[in-house]
């Protein structure tokens, strides 16, 4: 008995979590501000503003990636990863990483369009919506080990080694046919 009250209350503490990311440049759609510019897209390839709260106790640092499941790679796409946010951070300004507007101390890692720097969404023409997940880690080491010039696999293996909690918003991109 006292295994299932003690395994009910793991369950319940961890469905409880309200870390919580959300912006206000995206409403489920990502939109011209947000397309890359080159590979045949003309966008404005600003970083959307975003923000969170609730991050769980031990925090001593964040992470934030955006990701593309859905680029015709065989191993999706990053378009951004940025490390080393201090644990004050609570929002990314719209255009933060073309204005150098991230937090003192911040780190933007190689993308894969071979750049330390947000870059949009640009999924093939004819393609379907591709889904573009941005997610915010709250992780328990103040700096991760990494550069602009570090890759995108690295930067991942290094943020999932300690990750204590992740809040993630899912928005959507498509091209004219």
């Amino acid at each position: 008995m006292k295994q299932i009250i003690l395994t009910a209350l793991m369950a319940s503490s961890l469905m409880a979590s309200s870390f919580t990311l959300q912006s206000n440049d995206l409403e489920g759609q990502l939109n011209k501000k947000q397309e890359f510019n080159g590979f045949g897209c003309t966008g404005k390839n600003m970083s959307p503003e975003l923000h969170w709260t609730d991050a769980p106790k031990g925090t001593k640092s964040f992470a934030i990636t955006v990701y593309d499941p859905d680029a015709p790679t065989g191993s999706g796409w990053w378009h951004w990863l940025v490390v080393n946010l201090p644990k004050s951070t609570k929002n990314i300004s719209s255009d933060a990483s073309a204005q150098s507007k991230l937090p003192k101390g911040a780190v933007e890692t190689m993308t894969d369009y071979g750049t330390a720097s947000f870059g949009g969404a640009c999924p093939p023409k004819g393609d379907k919506d591709h889904a573009y997940v941005f997610t915010v880690y709250a992780l328990d080491v103040e700096k991760l080990d990494a550069n602009e010039k570090s890759d995108s696999a690295l930067v991942g293996y290094m943020i999932n080694q300690h990750v204590l909690e992740k809040a993630t918003m899912l928005s959507y991109y498509g091209r004219d046919k």
